[in-house]
């Protein structure tokens, strides 16, 4: 493959990768480089391979990943690429505020970590991209749709939940804008694909029921991942037109 070829990498959480959708290829990041014509037609040729064929690869984002997992591992892994990334998306801050659950002053804490540490790594991601490289940081969703309803989320209560993800959204906002990173609204894609619609703690990667888009509660299933996918693909389209 050229040295001038495009590279997509992905780094981040659970969001990004393959795992909870099935199995490689069909995770949110996976669906962006190479759409699954199969499970999604109406897709077809929208995807980063069917702009340039020639386009590559690679999926940094692990399970489990925190900010320091970002800063400690994953950006040494995009250091260490054969070639400057042409894309990268950023899905994280998710387990940060889930290592704080229940504790609104130390949640808060974290929030404002996060914000710190995504700034850390944008400066970083923005010193190893190709010329005219792109990033998108994606906002972390609510499987509660909105209501905080715990208890049948089989978690203890923590009335200030929903306020902290947005919090969290904020920050990971306001870290993008500084640094001219794109958007992608992962959060408000999901809305409506949660306790709204089912049960988000099914372990089915590929349930029958296509718009629950969550399994093991903060997992994105396959159809989750069709979601992920439309968040980085919408705001990949509106920063191309803006």
């Amino acid at each position: 493959m050229p040295d001038s070829a495009p590279l997509y990498a992905a780094l981040g959480d659970s969001i990004s990768i393959d795992d909870y959708a099935g199995g490689p290829g069909r995770g949110g990041a996976s669906l962006l480089f190479r759409n699954r014509d199969d499970d999604f037609p109406d897709w077809r040729g929208r995807d980063l391979v069917g702009r340039d064929p020639t386009t590559g690869f690679a999926l940094l984002a692990t399970d489990g990943a925190t900010t320091r997992t970002l800063l400690q591992v994953q950006l040494p892994r995009l250091r260490a690429l054969p070639r400057r990334p042409t894309l990268v998306t950023l899905t994280v801050g998710g387990n940060d505020l889930l290592s704080a659950y229940g504790d609104t002053a130390a949640a808060r804490e974290v929030v404002a970590g996060v914000g710190a540490a995504v700034d850390t790594a944008l400066a970083v991601i923005a010193g190893l991209l190709a010329p005219d490289g792109r990033v998108v940081v994606g906002t972390v969703y609510d499987p509660s749709d909105g209501t905080g309803d715990a208890a049948r989320l089989g978690l203890p209560p923590w009335p200030d939940a929903v306020a902290l993800i947005g919090e969290l959204n904020r920050a990971l906002r306001e870290a993008a804008a500084r640094h001219g990173a794109a958007v992608a609204d992962v959060a408000a894609t999901f809305s409506g694909h949660g306790l709204d619609v089912g049960d988000p703690t099914r372990p089915e990667a590929r349930p029958a029921q296509r718009d629950l888009w969550f399994c093991r509660l903060i997992e994105p299933n396959a159809w989750g991942a069709g979601g992920v996918r439309e968040a980085f693909w919408t705001a990949l389209h509106a920063e191309a037109t803006r």
